[in-house]
């Protein structure tokens, strides 16, 4: 879209927005919607003390509400997002939040009463009972809420653990303000002119082609982050304090263990994945010997890891073409996943292109019963906007898939298995315009963002996991935690990931006290977990035949039926074996393989 002004969102053109009414058809619906929502909770909560003996028609209550809520939440999450300057949009967002809390907090006593029905009481009743059959939409969500059975506390405790909820996000809520409003991290002098520093322009400046301003940025950003060291330590050890005391309080033996217990996931997918990218660590060092080969330098800098092994080159392509491309490419998948996810990008799915007050970036967003929304800020010159859409597509066909063959409370997958069918997406995609260009620089391109995109995914996210796990067993063991600690671990690891080519900086180390995710604990491991199962599973799909690719739409069609391990077995995939992160990690030595031959 060629627009030389960023337009309002009065001025967008129909068919480049999304289509809402998929969700409520007027606003006056969704008044009448949100005015239900207290009803549900009503009901619900007149059932206290009398669960066990009206347990199908709370589960009905509870199913209601919980459907009620999600597409009330989402479309006025959805219209905030298209224009945040929008008053009535942040009102219904607003009022939304208000009548869902108060529901929330009107049928707290449900789950912990329905946790404390006998289990033997339950299974007779949702599978022997005159009334069995009518449990089936349950079951699968009564067998996970009754797995945590064991952690959860009494009702009191219970509630001293939701009233602290808000003061937990005190260690998260502070780095960010600190961070991101109240640190001044100055301007710097380039060839263009002052320009401001920031954590936004931060990145901006890593790829900046004259090295010098690359370094003058780098060392003036962590200049601000040592300034401020010892607040930032300590609220991060604020926040690894309390990952520690939710675990324990409840009983778990370690935080990593709390954190991946309701999804199943068990410690050794976790440590495995570690143990294998470090047993290929030769495949990363290579890619960063080529980096300081073709920048010239004598010796590769933190500073130069963020730059491209080549110059950018100029791919346009308009949104319908783009549509047209991602139906070719992912034609592996058959007609039937291209034609529900072409007619929906063109057809009231997505919020193409950029205007005033919109949010920034993508993501996709939807409900059980509604259109599974893009948002994008499309540009037809940027070719990362084609592999954003075709990655959000791949999101929002899961959900399309998980949402038709699933019983509301079932249907909703885990963040470890999200990741998955969008970069599986992303790989297709790559292989198709791989195929389809005979250009050598567009070629190398292609070849260079994918292993960049790699990197980024799976080796940078499993430093950042491994890190959170020193660090949170370093406390666990008696030890707390310090600015001086927190950085000699986090060098250990710089030395041992970079390897023998770069040479860091006394600052480098810096970087830990400034990474978001390390607030929300055991968090970035799923991002290299997917893109390990997203790339074995692509490879799995091209290379065989009908079986594979039926094989992956009962991943895609699961939902939450399965745990995600189960789920990703399904498709063919087995996360708690060391194949899947083996498998990705030959497909980015291929990939520097394939890099070097231009630079020979």
């Amino acid at each position: 879209m060629k627009n030389k002004q960023i337009p309002l969102r009065s001025q967008v053109k129909s068919e480049d927005m999304w289509d809402l009414t998929s969700l409520f058809k007027t606003a006056g619906d969704w008044e009448n919607a949100l005015k239900e929502l207290p009803v549900y909770a009503e009901k619900l909560a007149a059932l206290k003390g009398r669960i066990a003996d009206n347990l199908l028609e709370a589960l009905r209550l509870y199913e209601k509400m919980q459907q009620l809520s999600e597409a009330t939440g989402v479309y006025a999450s959805l219209l905030t997002s298209q224009d945040e300057g929008d008053d009535d949009a942040h009102d219904k967002e607003g009022r939304y939040m208000m009548s869902a809390s108060a529901a929330e907090a009107l049928i707290s006593f449900f789950i912990p009463e329905l946790q404390a029905i006998p289990e033997s009481r339950i299974k007779e009743e949702t599978e022997t009972g005159p009334r069995a059959g009518e449990y089936e939409p349950y079951r699968v969500w009564l067998k996970k809420l009754l797995r945590l059975k064991d952690f959860i506390l009494s009702e009191k405790e219970e509630r001293l653990f939701a009233l602290q909820s808000e003061s937990m996000q005190t260690p998260s809520t502070a780095f960010s303000m600190l961070t991101n409003v109240d640190m001044d991290f100055g301007s710097v002098q380039t060839p263009e002119g002052e320009l401001p520093l920031s954590q936004t322009s931060w990145s901006a400046f890593m790829i900046h082609e004259n090295r010098d301003v690359r370094k003058n940025a780098y060392m003036q950003f962590y200049r601000a982050f040592d300034n401020h060291k010892h607040t930032i330590a300590s609220l991060y050890a604020g926040s690894v304090n309390q990952d520690i005391y939710k675990a324990r309080a409840r009983g778990y033996k370690s935080s990593l263990e709390r954190a991946l217990f309701p999804d199943k996931v068990n410690e050794s997918v976790y440590r495995n994945l570690i143990a294998t990218v470090r047993a290929h660590f030769p495949a990363l060092h290579r890619y960063y010997a080529l980096l300081k080969r073709v920048l010239g330098v004598s010796e590769l800098r933190h500073y130069d890891v963020y730059m491209p092994l080549t110059k950018n080159v100029r791919f346009v392509t308009s949104y319908d073409k783009a549509v047209d491309i991602l139906r070719e490419a992912l034609c592996p998948l058959g007609s039937e996943y291209t034609d529900i996810l072409c007619g929906g990008l063109k057809g009231g799915w997505t919020d193409r292109y950029e205007n005033k007050g919109k949010r920034s970036g993508a993501f996709s967003s939807g409900t059980y019963t509604g259109y599974p929304y893009i948002l994008m800020n499309y540009k037809e010159d940027v070719i990362r906007d084609l592999f954003t859409l075709a990655h959000e597509g791949g999101h929002s066909m899961h959900s399309w898939y998980a949402a038709h063959n699933n019983p509301f409370l079932q249907y909703s997958y885990t963040i470890f298995e999200a990741e998955v069918a969008s970069t599986f997406n992303e790989q297709l995609l790559f292989e198709y315009l791989l195929k389809h260009t005979d250009k050598p620089e567009e070629r190398l391109y292609l070849l260079c963002i994918r292993a960049s995109d790699i990197l980024a995914t799976l080796f940078r996210q499993t430093m950042f996991a491994e890190f959170e796990l020193k660090t949170h067993e370093a406390v666990e063991s008696g030890k707390p935690l310090s600015a001086a600690q927190c950085r000699s671990i986090y060098r250990s690891l710089l030395e041992d990931y970079f390897g023998p080519d770069m040479v860091f900086e006394a600052e480098s180390d810096l970087e830990c006290l400034r990474i978001p995710h390390f607030y929300s604990a055991f968090y970035v491991y799923k991002y290299a977990t997917g893109i390990s199962a997203a790339l074995s599973l692509a490879e799995r799909v091209t290379k065989g035949g009908n079986t594979e690719r039926e094989d992956y739409f009962k991943f895609l069609k699961s939902g939450g039926s399965l745990y995600p391990i189960e789920t990703l077995r399904l498709a063919g995939v087995d996360m708690e074996k060391t194949e899947p992160v083996e498998t990705a990690i030959r497909i980015f030595s291929n990939l520097v393989g394939e890099i070097e031959k231009n630079f020979s």
